[in-house]
């Protein structure tokens, strides 16, 4: 398990940035601040600023290095903590003129996601899964489709004036799954296929691990969903209902937020009234993906670490040294890689992570 946030020696805090491929030393040098944040939802963006000064005259303001729709990429980090954190393309240009200070330039970029955000349709899909409506977008978009979905096959799906980014944010919600793009490949796929490859991640308290803060909550725990539908052909209704069973070996021997609320509160459900299913297979499937989704936010935390590319969305981690309750492995939700120069600078990720149990 390699332990974040306490290198061996001492290691730069510098970015390296590239501007379609081609390394930018005196970029580098005159990045004054960076924070690239990304989300289970997709679309990860970078904010860099520039001093934008020198010799008499405006730097980048001639738009020949810095420029619309030109590829920009992050990468922090040495040695093992080495990573690349942000690959896209420039989408806005800022000037900032403050008092007492040298001009700036505010660069921001989104990753190739942002095709999808621009891209907006109504249109209907027929006798086709949830994957291979993925598939079809991200061939639409020129992108490597991996996607690795569950569902069943609908007899329809609509897309009503929703950007193909929003509709894909929707359909995976409904699937209790996450959607990113790295590189030119669409990523579509459940939590735990997310999760593997990769070397296991710890962070200790007091270590790699400068602030925490994390609540168990059972506010919106449910101790089962019920799904219900109609089915057209079969003339009958349609009900599912899912309990923490269907978390399977997520919980890693914790106790389930359901499992708390049945021994505080008593049983208490949780049913499902604005969607629709047609078919056995879609209820069963809503239902269980709706527990999911909530029995994942039982046990919510905020952080500070040490700056390290390793910690990104998607990554189990391991936080230590939090006591018997909240010790354990978290799942990264939100993470924002911050730099900036001076006094209170430095490299540090900033990150939101959730796991659904407490220690026992």
């Amino acid at each position: 398990m390699a332990e974040l946030g306490v290198p061996s020696g001492i290691v730069t805090a510098e970015a390296a940035l590239t501007i379609e491929g081609e390394a930018q030393p005196r970029l580098n040098a005159g990045l004054l601040s960076l924070i690239v944040e990304e989300t289970t939802e997709g679309l990860y963006r970078c904010e860099a600023r520039f001093g934008n000064w020198g010799s008499g005259d405006y730097l980048y303001f001639d738009r020949s290095l810095l420029d619309f729709g030109k590829k920009l990429t992050v990468t922090m980090g040495s040695d093992e903590a080495e990573a690349q954190i942000f690959q896209g393309v420039i989408s806005a240009l800022e000037g900032q003129f403050l008092p007492g200070e040298p001009p700036q330039l505010v660069v921001l970029a989104e990753d190739a996601a942002q095709a999808l955000r621009l891209t907006r349709r109504s249109r209907t899909f027929e006798e086709i899964s949830d994957a291979g409506v993925f598939e079809q977008i991200a061939n639409e978009h020129g992108l490597q489709a991996e996607i690795d979905l569950p569902g069943p096959a609908h007899r329809v799906i609509a897309q009503l004036n929703q950007s193909d980014l929003a509709f894909m944010r929707e359909r995976a919600q409904r699937l209790a799954a996450e959607i990113w793009v790295e590189g030119n490949s669409l990523y579509a796929q459940s939590r735990p296929n997310r999760q593997q490859g990769g070397d296991e991640l710890s962070l200790q308290f007091n270590r790699g691990l400068l602030e925490f803060s994390v609540t168990a909550d059972t506010a919106n725990q449910y101790t089962k969903v019920i799904a219900s539908g109609w089915d057209v052909q079969a003339k009958e209704s349609l009900a599912h209902e899912a309990t923490d069973s269907v978390l399977g070996n997520e919980l890693n021997g914790d106790q389930s937020g359901a499992s708390i609320v049945s021994a505080a509160f008593g049983e208490r459900t949780e049913r499902l009234a604005r969607r629709v299913p047609l078919t056995p297979d879609e209820v069963q499937a809503l239902a269980e993906a709706a527990f999911r989704a909530q029995a994942r936010r039982f046990v919510v935390g905020t952080g500070l670490a040490r700056g390290d590319g390793r910690l990104r969305v998607g990554r189990l981690v391991q936080l230590q040294g939090l006591g018997p309750l909240f010790s354990g492995a978290y799942y990264m939700t939100e993470v924002r890689h911050i730099f900036g120069r001076g006094p209170a600078g430095g490299y540090t990720t900033e990150f939101v992570a959730e796991r659904p149990g407490l220690g026992r």
